[in-house]
């Protein structure tokens, strides 16, 4: 009775492997690393956008680990995320902290993800295209918590009492990751590579914790793109697994973001010239908002040549080196008459924001036949080059060399 009583507390404790603390941490790092690459690989890049196509073997381990380990249904996640990029930072956005509060994000997350995952005409209208073979009907969705059960049962028998805490750790890993850094801090704070219709930020250039998601606003401007890092000093760890898989024959990427690529300089903005301007606008854009903070940084050392450095002109023009380059609804209304002081002030940054709007137009209608659009852009070419402002002349020169 003794011995029972004895292998019955040390079982409690350590379970069947008696695992040092290391190997419980190391158990535990990897297991959700996994479920961090099932999610970023085969729900958001493959399901969801489409990006990649995987073979059965990853698509369908991938299925299994994540019914195993978060009991998330494939048609679920991937609805209410394609929701989220159709509806993003308006009411109907499942999970925006730009209209629900970043603290409701942040803390309610998952619940705000249960919430839509019971609307019925979320499922039928974004949930298209995803499993939906037998052991998908019969099990996965059906019995959707019967893996993670499982897990817990394993996890106990594995390490005792510590399966408990690595059970609760790894149900708690996706809604912390997801529900409340994702959709939440990649929408509230960081930095930005490009003006994305909507308020999406990288969170760090480094996507390594969160397997490259961490490069939310690149992922929103290039949303079917298989590949989230798009500046040299960037790295995404889930591209650099969708890379392996490739080379295995296990994968094949269907989609990345446009590169945008210079070449010797045309006498004429041509319409493969206005085709390479759209696919590239983000990446172009991004260059023209180069093009206004240099041409605020001038102006701010004329005004201290002159010395005029802390004037009301000076403020004017610091705020708008900090904000001229964001689209017009992410300026906060405080500083607006600032930025409008400052454009007033200055000729060449009046002449830049104007016709920066005038190019704008070139993807942003759709009642115009490409000839006249081709027509357009040689003109703004003309004009921006025969401007007097240096900026827009050398921007105009790279519209010229654009190549695909």
């Amino acid at each position: 009775m003794n011995d029972l009583l004895v292998w019955a507390a040390d079982f409690a404790a350590n379970g069947l492997l008696h695992a040092s603390g290391w190997q419980l941490l190391a158990y535990t790092l990897v297991v959700t690393h996994i479920t961090i690459a099932a999610v970023t690989i085969f729900l958001h890049r493959a399901q969801a956008h489409r990006a990649l196509d995987l073979g059965p073997i990853p698509s369908h381990f991938f299925r299994f680990w994540l019914w195993l380990t978060t009991g998330m249904v494939t048609k679920e996640w991937v609805a209410i995320h394609r929701k989220h990029h159709a509806k993003c930072e308006t009411p109907d956005d499942p999970h925006s902290p730009i209209t629900r509060g970043i603290d409701t994000v942040l803390l309610r997350g998952a619940e705000l993800y249960r919430t839509e995952a019971k609307v019925a005409e979320t499922l039928s209208k974004y949930g298209h295209n995803t499993p939906d073979d037998w052991i998908e009907r019969h099990l996965y969705t059906r019995h959707s918590a019967l893996g993670v059960s499982l897990l817990l049962i394993a996890n106990v028998l594995m390490f005792g009492g510590w399966g408990l805490t690595i059970w609760a750790v790894q149900m708690l890993w996706i809604p912390i990751w997801a529900a409340g850094v994702i959709n939440g801090i990649g929408h509230y704070w960081g930095y930005r590579n490009f003006e994305a219709p909507d308020a999406s930020t990288n969170i760090s250039p480094w996507g390594l914790l969160i397997g490259g998601e961490e490069l939310h606003n690149n992922h929103h401007t290039y949303a079917t793109s298989a590949k989230f890092s798009v500046k040299p000093y960037e790295f995404d760890l889930g591209w650099a697994y969708i890379r392996v898989l490739q080379a295995l024959g296990w994968a094949k990427v269907r989609k990345v973001a446009p590169q945008l690529v210079l070449g010797s300089v045309k006498a004429e903005a041509d319409r493969r010239t206005l085709e390479v301007i759209i696919a590239n606008r983000y990446e172009l854009m991004a260059e023209y908002a180069k093009e206004l903070r240099r041409t605020c940084a001038t102006e701010l050392a004329r005004l201290k040549a002159e010395g005029a450095a802390k004037s009301a002109a000076w403020t004017n023009l610091r705020l708008a080196e900090r904000w001229l380059h964001r689209d017009a609804d992410r300026i906060p209304g405080n500083v607006r008459e600032q930025l409008d002081a400052a454009i007033a002030g200055s000729p060449s940054l009046q002449k830049l924001v104007t016709m920066r709007e005038e190019l704008r137009q070139l993807w942003t209608r759709t009642n115009v036949s490409g000839e006249q659009l081709v027509a357009e852009l040689q003109d703004w070419c003309r004009r921006a080059e025969a401007s007097g402002v240096a900026a827009l002349r050398d921007f105009s020169v790279q519209l010229r060399s654009a190549r695909a």
